[in-house]
């Protein structure tokens, strides 16, 4: 039997992914390929600095008891290792390391598949996003934008229209 979804977080999930492209394309986008790469992307990586926001679902009372404690350590911890990747792309950015844009790759090919693994093990093994509990904007409202920050870095990363290639 497949897996049942939440028609109304489905939906709040899928409205905030157009909200967040629909924003990156109006404001963002435009605000970022006319920067140089290396601001560019460091501005971007700046947002998931925070991830480290993913090791709430490992905390007791934050999400409900009966949520898969193996999915919120493995949400949990590969959000932090995300967060310190985006960190060290800061830093190698700011500093311009002659490997800021390979650990820019590390950090965005990383934190893309982390995240779509999240969801994978969301839709697969949690039945219920109210086992969420106050973490259900995580999933609903934060994960999106980030996916969607990410779709930018990797249009940076591979130049497109960007105003400045080097540093």
């Amino acid at each position: 039997m497949p897996p049942s979804f939440n028609l109304p977080f489905v939906l709040s999930v899928a409205g905030a992914f157009l909200t967040s492209s629909v924003v990156a394309y109006i404001y963002i986008w435009p605000a970022v390929r006319a920067m140089h790469r290396y601001d560019a992307l460091r501005l971007l990586a700046t947002f998931h600095a925070f991830r480290f926001l993913g090791m709430n679902f490992m905390v007791t009372g934050f999400v409900s008891s009966e949520l898969s404690s193996d999915f919120a350590t493995r949400v949990g911890w590969g959000d932090l290792i995300a967060a310190v990747l985006a960190l060290v792309s800061m830093a190698a950015l700011s500093f311009r390391w002659s490997i800021a844009v390979p650990i820019v790759w590390v950090f965005n090919i990383w934190g893309t598949l982390d995240l779509l693994n999240a969801y994978y093990m969301g839709v697969t093994k949690i039945q219920d996003p109210g086992l969420f509990g106050a973490g259900i904007y995580i999933p609903a409202l934060y994960v999106p934008l980030l996916l969607v920050s990410h779709v930018l870095v990797f249009m940076i990363l591979a130049g497109a229209g960007s105003a400045e290639k080097t540093p």
